[in-house]
Parts: C-alpha cells; structure tokens; sequence
C-alpha cells in the first residue's frame, strides 16, 4: 500500500468542518489574476440574497490578462463593501455615471471616448470583460473609465455616497424569462429606490432592452416610482439616442427582428416637485 493511501492516526487528520459551514468553491477564493480583480470582493459578510447576475468562466485571452495585470492597480477596483468612494477625487472632479453590466466593454469605451467631460464607472463581474475594457480605454488614452468588479447593489449600498451620481446606464441586463426568474431582474422597485438615493435630482437613468416583457416591466415600474419621471412627454419609450452606440449584440438582435426599447427617467427631488404641484 502507497503512502499516501495508508491509514493514518485519526487523532493526526483535521476536524471536520461543522455542520452548515458553507464553503465556497475555489472559482470564489482563487484569483485568476493576483493583482488583478478579486475572485468574491465582498465575501460571505454581506447577506445572502436573490442575485440578478450569474458570473460567468469563459476563456481570458492573453490581450485581456495583461490588461488586468497592468492596468487593474489603477484603473480597476473591487466592490468590497467597505470603504466609501470619493468619486471626485477618482474621477478628478467629473460628473460620473454608473454603468451597470458592460459586457465586453466596446460600447462603454465608444461613450467613454465620445464624452471625456463625463466619468463612466462601469461595473460588471465577468473578467474577459473587465481585461478587455481596460485594454480599449488604454489604447484610446481614454482616462475617464474605472472598472468595478463585483455586485453593483453593494457598490450602491455600501460604496457610493448620496446624490453622487450624475447619470445610471442599464444596457440589456439579462431578461431572465422564465416566469419563476422574474425575481431576479435587475429593475425592480427596491432597486429603484436605492438607485434613486445615489443619484443627484436631474440625473437620469438610461435602460435599454431588446426582451419586450422585460420593457413592459421596466416602463412600468419606472412610471410608478416616485423619485423618478419619464422624459417622454407621451410616457412611453424613448428614441434610441445618439450617445448610445449600437453594439454587435444588438445589431444581431435587430437583424432577427428583435425590437429595442430605450427608455430614459429623470430623478427629481420628491420634495420640490410637491412643492411645484401645491403652487
């Protein structure tokens, strides 16, 4: 019998662990990239909830990887709930918008380097994404970008002060169609709310989604929102505007028919727009 196969005095092996000890698979513990993002940021000391998001492993290529390894210490942070941002100083004094869920990052890089004047912190927790982002604002000197890793509900929780943002972007978060997924679409009422905390009165928050049941849901509750009020005077969707860029994703999804629906909410203050309707 090998050594490693033989018996060995009970008293020498490890306790077992106790019963309910959650232990997290290694994708969770294991950074791919040392200094790079973290494998779970904010760790096991936030709440367990439901999760509008599924991260997702697939194949880091060597572009992206040296963007994450080079890049990250700068433009790069991990969303641990602990310390609050001071966007101005990151930012160098620019009005910041938050984008929710970049994917690939092509469309954040085109709005980016279309409008130097705004800050876009894009947060999303898929690391091909992430690296490649990084790489795209680096070839267009693009200094305006930070790129959040980890949950965008503990970024707006925990992170981000009140009225610091001058704009939210939501571009086809996952639609999750099945009826029993519903709970765990992005825009939903509690979401809204936090949403509306962090952001100052006159920003607007930009959705965008080519899964029609997923629109009616997001017109919907977005009307019935206090802090917030559609810009279209006829409250309904809004044109495509021209800072958005049409991406791949969304070339392919027109070119099978798909309908893209826009749609653009100002946050105003509760308390003047009471005012206004008493006067």
């Amino acid at each position: 019998m090998s050594e490693s196969s033989s018996p060995q005095n009970p008293a020498s092996q490890p306790a077992p662990e106790a019963a309910g000890t959650y232990t997290p698979p290694k994708w969770r513990t294991e950074p791919r990239f040392p200094d790079g993002p973290a494998p779970d940021p904010a760790g096991s000391h936030h709440e367990r909830r439901i999760r509008s998001f599924q991260p997702r492993r697939s194949r880091v290529t060597t572009g992206q990887g040296e963007a994450l390894k080079r890049l990250w210490g700068t433009w790069g942070l991990d969303i641990d709930g602990h310390d609050v941002i001071d966007l101005k100083q990151m930012f160098d004094g620019l009005p910041v918008v938050l984008e929710i869920g970049f994917g690939m990052g092509e469309a954040t890089a085109q709005m980016a380097a279309a409008d130097p004047g705004t800050g876009i912190l894009a947060a999303d927790v898929h690391t091909p994404g992430q690296g490649n982002l990084l790489a795209l604002a680096e070839r267009g000197g693009m200094t305006n970008v930070r790129v959040a890793n980890g949950d965008a509900i503990i970024l707006l929780r925990e992170m981000l002060p009140p009225d610091s943002l001058a704009g939210l972007r939501v571009y086809f978060p996952d639609p999750w169609p099945k009826a029993r997924h519903h709970k765990r679409r992005l825009i939903q009422p509690e979401f809204l709310a936090l949403a509306a905390t962090r952001m100052a009165p006159g920003a607007i928050l930009h959705c965008a989604t080519d899964w029609e049941p997923y629109a009616e849901q997001m017109l919907e509750v977005l009307t019935a929102q206090p802090e917030f009020e559609n810009t279209q005077a006829d409250g309904g969707y809004a044109p495509r505007p021209d800072f958005r860029p049409l991406t791949r994703f969304e070339g392919q999804g027109l070119d099978k028919g798909h309908v893209v629906h826009d749609l653009l909410f100002r946050r105003i203050d509760i308390a003047d727009n009471a005012d206004n309707k008493g006067n």
